[in-house]
């Protein structure tokens, strides 16, 4: 039995991972494949993006059918094989579900189209006022929510794109079917699931407009959310210890995600906000381009870390994932300091309070996708604001630039596996191009080299469980007003750990009175990881260019 607190989560984007077919897209025997090189990195679960039958409109995000796999990734034999493989090697899988919407391909949409009354219910159909639609709220892809269905003269709620339609919570019938689709998965050895924006998935009873802003304020942590969650969860059995659980939170609050995650509340383990990933959106527009507001990350994430902790909630903690550009090029230098602010990154999250998720590519440093052309990008949302960026009159080289470094697909490029053709990711034609600096960031090197990205991710890892300060200690903000260095104090059992992180690229010294020790009470303490070029002197603590430290104090 595990446990998360101590855990670690590989994320992995099929689609780019490893293509064993030659089709030029991965497939759950690329998966299977590389379980070896996970295991070796050292994680406990591996969550896996969308794969079940998809028109693949978003990358699989939205389904068409929860019961089968899309041939494009495998068959069920594979799948079975894969749990198997990976149970073997003491990883578990996650499953991505996607409850709040499902593709308008599914055969539930499908039925209601057809004017079939019980599915029009699983579903949010309302009809327009004077031939607009039923509220002025946006989809999250641009545009409208809602979408015109001629052959019944009401529209639909889309609150992502037109294709993905989002269910009818409300239902008692919807809910059941989700929970069969969970019971299935669950008796089949998925041992976690990632529920995709699950904090959506209750609207209100009356659909009004928004003066406001986009209609979000009336779904977010909806109504009934905490209720269904709980309802879900009691009918499943999924709170049982060995079953990992995590919600994705969009634009949620402490508030609710304490009531989402403490164990009293028996909802869900763990849950994402993206709070973090906000503080370079100019007046919170993620396609307006402004440096990283490192004082406000730094105060989103001490008041997150001190909050869940004080109400007994659990975080997920990550940079990375399948809708974020790479890390290393967004928070840190991906040039010349590349390897140096890769390692930072990492000391910064794997030291927090809270399950840390690790995106694949990530432990090898792995950068954005550099695209130069409209012709390279795949993503749907990435393609929309393309379009809605150059109508608003903004010029395209600039529009270009957004994309560059704000666009879903810089994590999506393919794995890089080695330096050969196409990363070693496909022998034939990727689905999406691959990074070109594959020759020299891929996987091969980083194992060959003792002092690489990848090992000191190996080495985190290891740390969280072998230390209980790491996986069960509180949280302290130190050096709150530093303007350099991000830095944190964890307490368990008599143990101290200090973490020091450095986001620029300049030196900086921290004198032991900066963080509330004496001299003497510093040297009490030992360097339990640390990047290049750390100098401790009698005084204090001198980091590097993107230096990075985890301090242990042991009784």
């Amino acid at each position: 039995m595990k446990d998360f607190k101590k855990s670690c989560v590989y994320q992995i984007y099929p689609k780019s991972f490893r293509d064993t077919t030659g089709n030029g897209v991965g497939d759950l025997n690329g998966v299977t494949e590389k379980l070896d090189y996970l295991k070796k990195l050292g994680v406990d679960y591996l969550w896996l993006t969308p794969f079940f039958v998809s028109p693949q409109n978003d990358n699989g995000y939205d389904i068409a059918d929860y019961y089968h796999i899309d041939p494009l990734f495998g068959t069920m034999e594979d799948l079975d094989r894969l749990i198997k493989e990976a149970a073997d090697r003491g990883m578990g899988l996650m499953f991505d579900m996607v409850f709040n919407h499902t593709s308008t391909h599914h055969q539930w949409f499908a039925r209601a189209l057809k004017g079939e009354k019980e599915y029009q219910d699983y579903y949010i159909f309302r009809k327009g006022k004077k031939g607009v639609p039923p509220t002025n709220w946006q989809s999250k892809f641009g545009g409208s929510a809602w979408e015109y269905v001629e052959e019944l003269g009401q529209y639909y709620l889309h609150l992502f794109d037109r294709t993905q339609a989002d269910l009818n919570w409300e239902n008692p019938k919807v809910r059941e079917e989700i929970r069969r689709v969970l019971l299935y998965w669950k008796k089949k050895g998925i041992r976690g699931f990632r529920f995709d924006v699950i904090n959506l998935i209750s609207k209100p009873a009356y659909f009004e407009d928004d003066d406001e802003g986009d209609g979000r304020r009336f779904y977010t942590d909806g109504p009934r959310v905490h209720e269904y969650l709980k309802e879900m969860v009691k009918e499943t059995g999924l709170y049982e210890d060995d079953i990992i659980t995590v919600g994705e939170m969009s634009s949620t609050t402490i508030h609710h995600c304490i009531q989402y995650t403490n164990p009293q509340e028996q909802q869900l383990k763990m849950c994402f906000n993206f709070h973090h990933l906000k503080v370079d959106y100019k007046n919170g527009d993620k396609w307006s381009l402004m440096p990283c507001d490192f004082m406000g990350l730094k105060k989103i994430f001490h008041t997150w870390q001190s909050g869940m902790a004080e109400g007994g909630g659990w975080n997920a903690v990550f940079w990375c994932n399948h809708d974020q550009p790479r890390a290393v090029s967004r928070f840190g230098d991906d040039t010349k300091y590349r390897k140096q602010s890769a390692k930072m990154l990492a000391t910064a999250i794997h030291g927090m309070r809270g399950t840390p998720y690790i995106y694949q590519g990530e432990e090898l440093g792995m950068t954005n996708a550099g695209f130069t052309s409209a012709s390279q990008y795949r993503d749907v949302e990435s393609l929309h604001y393309f379009d809605i960026l150059k109508e608003s009159g903004i010029d395209e080289a600039e529009v270009f630039e957004i994309l560059r470094q704000r666009s879903r697909d810089n994590s999506r490029t393919p794995m890089q596996w080695s330096d050969g053709v196409n990363a070693g990711f496909t022998s034939a034609v990727p689905w999406i191009e691959v990074n070109r600096n594959h020759t020299t960031i891929n996987a091969e090197e980083c194992l060959e080299d003792s002092d690489s990205i990848f090992y000191y991710y190996q080495k985190l890892i290891r740390l969280r469980k072998e230390y209980d300060v790491i996986s069960e200690g509180g949280y302290e903000p130190i050096l709150e007003d530093h303007e350099a260095v991000f830095a944190y104090k964890r307490i368990y059992g008599g143990e101290t750990l200090i973490v020091l992180t450095n986001f620029t690229d300049t030196c900086q010294f921290i004198e032991a009175a900066d963080i509330k020790l004496s001299e003497e009470e510093l040297t009490k303490y030992k360097t339990l990881i640390a990047n290049d070029g750390l100098l401790r002197s009698a005084t204090g603590i001198r980091l590097a260019p993107y230096g990075a430290v985890m301090l242990i104090r042991e009784p």
